[in-house]
């Protein structure tokens, strides 16, 4: 099993996800711009009676990435990263200068919510892994992975196995009613502890079981919880660039949890009226 060994590069600087599906690899295939509230004049008129509400863009690629919110007089509909006609562009496309050409590498991104966020998510975790991670034949595409995160920055950074408590907090899980039905654990799948299945600075992944990457086909997204110290602490979309490029209209419905965020869909779509790529969690 994948053995916490090079731990100033996970927690010190840009790291590779290469640790997050490392516990996948003995299971075999599963048979069965400002930080002040915005209105866009584009965006109301596309969806009348919606308003939205954008975080600071953040610099990706040749392009920018920035969290929003759209809400109605009901409540919030929509949380989500927009990222920029340009943002897929202009990437990088390797380990950097002194990385072991085998070491997976991911630039990352904190970006901030909108002012007067009304949801629980406190940042979004945007990674940019241009030669995916492993297991090698699933994750390993270039792909994005998109952190929700209802924890602070301190507290999700924080998760380092330097802490004592480090592996009862990842064996502590949610209550089972907060966990999405079909989703199971990677410390279960892997037959493995969860202090070695868990990934420092993020926590403990759950994945659908039933998800087509894990059942034979070729990944282009994916959904994904976490949890840590008894806490679901983020939700996951992890899509590959070129399903990005081909500027879907793609939605499904999620299992509902118990939980005050939990999205009833997810969308990728492209927004023509302000040209961005947009990933949603709709409730």
């Amino acid at each position: 099993m994948f053995a916490y060994n090079q731990m100033d590069r996970l927690v010190n600087r840009p790291y590779g996800k290469g640790a997050l599906f490392g516990v996948l690899l003995a299971v075999p295939f599963l048979a069965s711009c400002s930080e002040q509230p915005v209105v866009r004049e584009a965006e109301a008129a596309v969806n009348p009676g919606q308003t939205g509400f954008f975080g600071s863009p953040v610099e990706v690629g040749n392009g920018a990435a920035r969290t929003y919110i759209l809400t109605r007089d009901d409540g919030v509909i929509e949380v989500g990263i927009a990222l920029s006609e340009d943002a897929l562009e202009g990437l990088p496309t390797g380990a950097p200068h002194g990385e072991g050409a085998h070491d997976h590498f991911s630039v990352s991104h904190v970006l901030e919510m909108p002012a007067g966020n009304p949801t629980p998510f406190q940042f979004v975790g945007l990674d940019w892994n241009p030669s995916g991670h492993i297991p090698p034949g699933i994750y390993d595409l270039p792909h994005f992975d998109m952190h929700f995160y209802t924890v602070s920055k301190a507290e999700r950074d924080a998760i380092v196995p330097s802490d004592p408590q480090y592996a009862e907090k990842a064996g502590h899980f949610p209550i089972p009613s907060q966990i999405p039905a079909g989703y199971a654990d990677l410390a279960t799948l892997g037959q493995t502890t969860p202090e070695a299945a868990a990934v420092p600075l993020m926590g403990m992944h759950w994945v659908d079981v039933a998800s087509p990457e894990l059942n034979g086909s070729t990944f282009t997204e994916t959904l994904i919880y976490g949890s840590w110290d008894g806490e679901v602490i983020f939700v996951e979309p992890m899509i590959t660039r070129a399903f990005l490029q081909t500027r879907p209209d793609y939605s499904r419905d999620l299992p509902v949890a118990d939980l005050e965020f939990s999205p009833a869909s997810y969308r990728i779509y492209w927004n023509d009226a302000s040209r961005e790529y947009r990933i949603a969690l709709e409730f």
